[in-house]
């Protein structure tokens, strides 16, 4: 609980809260209360939940950051043009029996899980764009069936990558459909849940993971090399828009 008092309500200029680790990169900004007399913010301890592909079913695992590691960090509040800070210290449980040195080995296998999350979150957000504009490139298309066949079968084969990483039945979550980002997903959860060293399964299983969504990805790349520039010359000579690669 980080506690501060104002001597009356603030209502101009900016009021925000950061809390920086021991090399003053900023760990995020906590909801500030701008009222008179005593506030009281609650700081997680926490880094910001990873990003994570947008499907019907929640990744549970996967909606908090990582637990940051026992040091001193610094709060800064910015109140308009001041700026006031204090240090803190983070101290493990002393009924622990996890050394710094498995904390360390958890919280680097947890931001790795929490890089790979976003990076598949990224592809997955480049496999829709293309496949949502060449379904509407296909809808504008009147009097060549040819171009438009193409045009569906290229979304199509774009959309069996994306297949590979997200599930994309109705209902996932009742379905029990799985893939790359429910697998990666319950890994992350698994990791940040347990403070200890990781175990070396989870270790092969994360370099597992981070193999085949680097090969969707590479797959995705090498067909928008080999398919777009003749999709969009095709659209280009009906005078329609062509596709931005994302």
């Amino acid at each position: 609980m980080i506690t501060y008092y104002q001597k009356k309500r603030h209502i101009f200029g900016d009021l925000k809260i950061e809390v920086f680790d021991a090399d003053n990169k900023s760990l995020g900004t906590i909801p500030t209360g701008k009222r008179r007399g005593l506030n009281r913010v609650r700081w997680s301890m926490r880094l910001p939940a990873p990003r994570v592909p947008s499907v019907a079913s929640i990744a549970g695992g996967a909606t908090v950051g990582p637990r940051v590691l026992p040091g001193t960090y610094t709060v800064k509040m910015t109140k308009d043009k001041n700026v006031y800070t204090t240090q803190l210290e983070v101290v493990a449980d002393p009924r622990s029996k996890h050394t710094l040195a498995d904390r360390q080995a958890q919280y680097n296998l947890a931001l790795k899980l929490h890089k790979l999350l976003g990076e598949m979150t990224t592809t997955v957000e480049r496999i829709n764009s293309t496949r949502l504009a060449l379904d509407d490139r296909a809808a504008k298309i009147t009097g060549d069936d040819a171009l438009r066949n193409r045009l569906q079968t290229a979304s199509a084969q774009v959309n069996d990558l994306r297949k590979k990483i997200v599930a994309t039945t109705e209902g996932g979550a009742i379905t029990g459909e799985e893939r790359l980002r429910e697998y990666l997903a319950t890994l992350y959860g698994d990791v940040i849940y347990y403070e200890g060293r990781p175990s070396q399964t989870q270790m092969k299983r994360a370099e597992a993971l981070a193999r085949e969504l680097s090969d969707v990805t590479t797959s995705f790349d090498a067909w928008t090399t080999k398919e777009m520039s003749g999709i969009n010359s095709a659209l280009t000579k009906k005078q329609v828009e062509a596709i931005k690669n994302p």
